[in-house]
């Protein structure tokens, strides 16, 4: 089952390739370029922990990270996580866009383009959890037509030591081909 949603995805140009090694100084440059912005994500990848998370997300089971390459440049990550097929579900998540693409609508496809194909692939129902913290994320998965069900309160201890509160958003699939 995982062959048919963790496959190499194209929307024009821009891209979503399986996030593999060749992709490590590209990325390492792009998560570079807002060094700000780790604090409200789980795991870092600054340049001082960048290659173990990179390590951590090509190597674990449960995550199908790819990265976002628009025209031919890496802009970005993003990942489908834990999917679990007797209940149609997975999250997205893991995801970062290089500040130049902020803004700009990318993300929007990058979101459109992952839930079209999880949906056609079988998928019932998308998650993504988010920090309470961040805004800006909040809000690109209300315009996507998520609903927050709520709050997991002290759902995880991030990288810097702080016990975070995550919003659960969700999309089910019915709902997204009302949106179509």
């Amino acid at each position: 089952m995982l062959d048919r949603l963790y496959l190499e995805l194209a929307d024009g140009d821009l891209r979503l390739a399986k996030l593999a090694e060749s992709h490590r100084a590209a990325l390492r440059a792009a998560c570079a370029a807002d060094a700000d912005i780790w604090p409200i994500y789980s795991s870092s990848f600054d340049p001082d922990h960048f290659d173990a998370a990179f390590d951590a997300l090509v190597g674990h089971g449960n995550r199908m990270p790819y990265a976002i390459i628009d025209r031919d440049r890496l802009v970005g990550m993003t990942a489908y996580l834990r999917p679990d097929w007797t209940a149609q579900t997975v999250e997205i998540g893991n995801s970062y866009i290089h500040p130049g693409a902020r803004g700009t609508g990318f993300n929007g496809r990058v979101k459109r383009l992952m839930l079209d194909h999880a949906f056609a692939a079988g998928i019932r129902r998308i998650e993504f959890r988010i920090d309470e913290r961040n805004k800006r994320s909040q809000a690109a998965v209300a315009k996507l037509g998520c609903t927050k069900e709520g709050v997991l309160r002290s759902e995880r201890i991030t990288w810097t030591g702080y016990v975070r509160d995550t919003g659960l958003w969700s999309l089910l699939a019915d709902e997204w081909a009302a949106r179509s």
